[in-house]
C-alpha cells in the first residue's frame, strides 16, 4: 500500500506526515509513505489546497488533516 501527502512543506502536511508515521508504528502498519511536493504533481489529483491525502492512488482528503479513525478506517478499505 502506498500513501501519499500531497503538499510543499506546510504545517498542516507535516502535520499529516506526522500523524500517519505515528498511525503506522501505533497499529503496526505496513504501507509506503511518499511526499509529493512539486505543484505538478499535487494538481494532477485536482489538489488545489493542501495537504491532500491518497491512498493506493484515490484521493481521500483535501485541505485538511483528518482523525486518525477517518484515516485507519480508509487504510482498511484499501
Amino acid at each position: 500500500m502506498i500513501i501519499k501527502v500531497l503538499g510543499t512543506g506546510c504545517s498542516k502536511c507535516k502535520l499529516l506526515t506526522k500523524r500517519l508515521e505515528e498511525i503506522k508504528q501505533k497499529h503496526q502498519l505496513n504501507f509506503e509513505l511518499e511526499s509529493v511536493t512539486q505543484l505538478d504533481n499535487i494538481m494532477a489529483y485536482g489538489v488545489m489546497m493542501t495537504p491532500g491525502l491518497v491512498i493506493n492512488e484515490k484521493l481521500k482528503a483535501v485541505g485538511k488533516v483528518p482523525a486518525e479513525k477517518q484515516i485507519l478506517t480508509w487504510i482498511q478499505e484499501a
